[in-house]
């Protein structure tokens, strides 16, 4: 506990400027300045018409001290002169000059008394002023500031403390501070008490409450002042309001945890690199741009590998450490670490970077610690002009498990496509076996003819020779026949060759020829002039377009109406080939053609709803497109589309 006070309180300005008002202040003035007058008069009077002996004078004293409590200089000197003038002339009317003994001792005196209680009343005046400044200074901050005593009541408040905590000066003062606030401290109070006189400072975090109960966040600072015992009188307590910062502080962590949290426990990778050196060297060599990063590469192949060693690995969270086969302490601090040499996608960040590019997106291959490679897709989050350099993001998912579900699918729709030829193969067995027996009758025909020529009386050998040649070309066509036939139906992998459309076209019709003759179909064909090429598999194309006629004589198939095909071959919009396959059929009902396409869909009774959905998968996978159009009644067009290739090759299929 602090020791009593060893001095009495001294009004604050604030305090005192409230409770009086300028007028009020003059009159009081003016009431003193009365009283000093009539005081000096009185004694001035006794001095001079009565016989005392005593040392009347002196009372002159009680004048000053009265006129002091004006606070102003002039009134101080001007009645303090009065009253030396005053004792004089009464010393020298009484008593004159020649006169030496107790009179002139008293005389002195009273001259002494007076001019040293206007001393000290001017030295007094000084020092309120002093005060009244610092008080005045005090009450011009912002902060709360207030002195208190030994047993913690007010004794001096603040303008700023008026205004934030809602207590005026009055009602302030002589009040105990924590009681009137409402303190809570974080630590006991006691310790607070034992820091401040151990040291003389002290310095907190409070919670205080307002008159209309609002808590208040302050920074509290206290400075202990001792008196000239060196023992301890008061303490001067100064806080700053930092409920706002404290809010803020608190947003910002429960903002840094939940980022915390993401980083941590998402399954995405997160990777936080330091791409400040790399920035730094690209602003060094002027490749801060595009253009200007693509010609150096150009020119200095090695600068990529280079700049990826200037990215630094700052941080990764768990996921990205089991995607890379790291422990987290053990991570890489390189990037040139984590990727393979041959890598070309950071290239094509570092240009996005240089762009001005906010983000990039691409898919690599990140080398794990036990050797092992995983496909991941990735995103790299740059930072903004405002930002500068900064800190990169980048987030990764592994993609191994997607790649390898492709690759089942892929070889799923390979067998299927497979099915698919095998199951068409009883349909087309009619057509096979016609388009092998006729090379194998033109090859009978001819041989035959060869040896009536042979058995004439002379020989012709020339149209023996003929017949031989017809008999070996037949027999050529007969094994393309059947190795075009095997080839459709077996598993070999796919072979992109050049390939011309109206042979495409032509080979697809010649092996649905039968069915066009069962269903007596009238087909018409009609192919463009000097067609670009086509790039792609032989046997797939083949077997779209023998799917969609086949399709289309099924449709006719017990039509009562007009059974005519369309085949036609030409050029499509944008660089495209178009392959047009239309009948004059029943047409498909509007419900049916939103799923036409989807596996499994059919709209035959005994059809398994995987041919359109195989010719669709094929198109795509050639760069292409197949629609269909469709109105009841008037028919079905499908549309196939390709990519065209118009550098002709030497040689085409």
């Amino acid at each position: 506990m602090l020791p009593p006070a060893a001095a009495p309180h001294t009004p604050s300005p604030t305090s005192a400027g409230r409770a009086a008002a300028p007028p009020r202040e003059r009159l009081q003035q003016g009431a003193l300045r009365l009283g000093a007058a009539l005081l000096v008069g009185a004694i001035f009077l006794v001095d001079t018409l009565t016989t005392l002996e005593g040392a009347v004078a002196v009372l002159y004293v009680v004048a000053v001290m009265l006129v002091a409590r004006t606070a102003r200089r002039g009134d101080i000197l001007a009645v303090a002169a009065a009253g030396i003038v005053l004792t004089v002339y009464a010393y020298l009317d009484t008593h004159g000059l020649r006169h030496v003994g107790a009179q002139t001792f008293r005389a002195a005196v009273s001259l002494a008394a007076i001019a040293i209680s206007a001393a000290l009343a001017l030295e007094n005046q000084r020092a309120v002023q002093s005060l009244a400044s610092q008080a005045m200074l005090l009450d011009l901050s912002h902060d709360m500031i207030f002195t208190r005593d030994r047993d913690g009541r007010i004794a001096f408040w603040s303008r700023g403390a008026a205004e934030v905590y809602g207590f005026s000066a009055p009602e302030a003062l002589g009040r105990v501070a924590d009681e009137l606030l409402r303190t809570r401290y974080a630590q006991p109070r006691a310790l607070a008490d034992a820091a401040l006189e151990a040291e003389g400072r002290w310095e907190g975090t409070l919670l205080q409450t307002t008159r209309d109960g609002r808590e208040l966040h302050v920074e509290s600072r206290w400075a202990l002042q001792r008196d000239a015992a060196g023992r301890p009188w008061r303490v001067l307590e100064t806080h700053t309001d930092v409920t706002a910062r404290q809010a803020a502080h608190a947003r910002l962590v429960q903002s840094e945890q939940r980022y915390r949290r993401m980083f941590d426990a998402t399954r995405i990778g997160v990777v936080q690199q330091d791409w400040r050196a790399l920035h730094a060297a690209l602003l060094a060599q002027g490749l801060d741009t595009p253009s200007a990063l693509a010609a150096h590469l150009a020119r200095h192949p090695g600068f990529a590998a280079q700049a990826r060693d200037l990215v630094r690995i700052e941080r990764t969270n768990p996921a990205f450490a089991a995607i890379a086969g790291h422990a987290q302490a053990a991570m890489p601090a390189s990037l040139s670490e984590l990727l393979d040499p041959a890598d070309d996608t950071f290239v094509a960040s570092l240009l996005a970077y240089a762009g001005g590019e906010t983000f990039f997106e691409g898919e690599t291959e990140l080398l794990r610690a036990d050797g092992r490679r995983v496909p991941v897709l990735f995103t790299i989050t740059f930072p903004t002009a405002e930002d500068g350099a900064g800190s990169v993001l980048v987030f990764v998912v592994d993609i191994t498990e997607r790649r390898q579900a492709q690759d089942a699918m892929l070889a799923a729709q390979a067998e299927l496509a497979h099915a698919m030829r095998v199951a068409t193969l009883g349909e087309l067995t009619a057509s096979i076996a016609h388009e092998v027996n006729q090379p194998l009758m033109a090859v009978v025909t001819n041989g035959e003819a060869g040896m009536r020529w042979l058995r004439r009386e002379t020989p012709d050998l020339h149209e023996v020779e003929t017949a031989i040649a017809r008999i070996i070309a037949e027999g050529r066509r007969a094994g393309d026949i059947v190795r075009r036939v095997r080839d459709f139906l077996s598993k070999a992998p796919t072979l992109h060759q050049p390939l011309a459309p109206a042979a495409l076209l032509a080979d697809a019709v010649e092996l649905v020829r039968h069915e066009f003759t069962r269903e007596a179909v009238d087909v018409h064909v009609h192919v463009e002039d000097d067609l670009p090429w086509l790039h792609g598999d032989r046997v797939q194309l083949e077997q779209v377009l023998v799917n969609l006629m086949v399709n289309a004589c099924q449709a006719l198939a017990g039509w009562r109406g007009p059974r005519m095909l369309f085949l036609h071959a030409g050029r499509g919009a944008d660089a495209t080939l178009a392959f047009r396959v239309a009948d004059t059929g029943p047409g498909i009902a509007p419900a049916d053609l939103p799923r036409l396409f989807d596996p499994f869909y059919t709209t035959k009774p005994h059809g398994m709803g995987m041919g359109l959905a195989i010719c669709r998968t094929t198109a795509q996978a050639h760069g292409g497109e197949l629609t269909v159009e469709s109105t009841p009644g008037r028919g079905t067009v499908f549309e196939l589309t390709l990519p065209a290739h118009h550098d002709a090759p030497s040689h085409a299929p």
